[in-house]
């Protein structure tokens, strides 16, 4: 698979950009992709299954894109909550750049993307979308989460898309024992195999 090592810092091979036209947001956008990311030549099955179902993001504050790839889900929630402020984060920094030039290419002022390190510690999400990348490893999975989960500010909620066949339920259960008592984990849907869990942060 070309995009095997899709979470490494600096893939192999050369950085070559090529054009993507996807559907976002209900219009055909037309954007840029390369080889060594995560699904390179379109929407994957879980991203798909998660923007379809998801309700809209908070339409203000402070939204998050665990994992961005080429940004389809980052710029989704840009395009749907142009007042809010959309973070998007991963390893990987070819999906950096392709998510920041996407948004570029979309006239979205409201998306960046980095590193996770370079998220200022102190902000609180609102809305967390993630297609969380299960195959890193179990460890470094629930570390992932760990990080970003407990960010949500109170009332916030976090949508994960995560397919049956990897885990979605002992995840949803991880997590339930992990995250404290102001948090509620809960399967919302379940849609071609892939489920989709939301965990919650208590108002107060």
């Amino acid at each position: 698979m070309e995009s095997a090592h899709y979470f490494s810092a600096q893939p192999a091979g050369p950085f070559t950009r090529k054009p993507l036209t996807v559907e976002l947001a209900g219009e055909t956008r037309r954007l840029q992709t390369s080889n060594g990311i995560f699904s390179p030549d379109g929407i994957d099955k879980g991203t798909a299954v998660l923007l379809a179902d998801v309700p809209a993001p908070s339409p203000q504050g402070n939204l998050l894109d665990i994992g961005c790839g080429w940004g389809p889900i980052a710029l989704t929630m840009a395009l749907r909550a142009p007042h809010a402020h959309v973070y998007a984060v991963d390893v990987n920094e070819r999906c950096i750049a392709l998510t920041n030039e996407n948004a570029a290419l979309l006239g979205l002022g409201n998306v960046t993307a980095s590193l996770p390190d370079d998220v200022d510690a102190g902000i609180r999400f609102d809305t967390i979308w993630s297609n969380p990348p299960i195959r890193i490893g179990k460890d470094e999975l629930h570390s992932l989460l760990l990080k970003w989960l407990p960010r949500l500010a109170p009332g916030g909620s976090a949508w994960l898309v995560v397919q049956k066949n990897l885990g979605s339920d002992s995840l949803q259960r991880w997590l339930d024992a992990e995250l404290d008592s102001s948090f509620n984990v809960t399967r919302e849907s379940t849609s071609k195999s892939f489920r989709i869990l939301r965990v919650r942060k208590a108002s107060r």
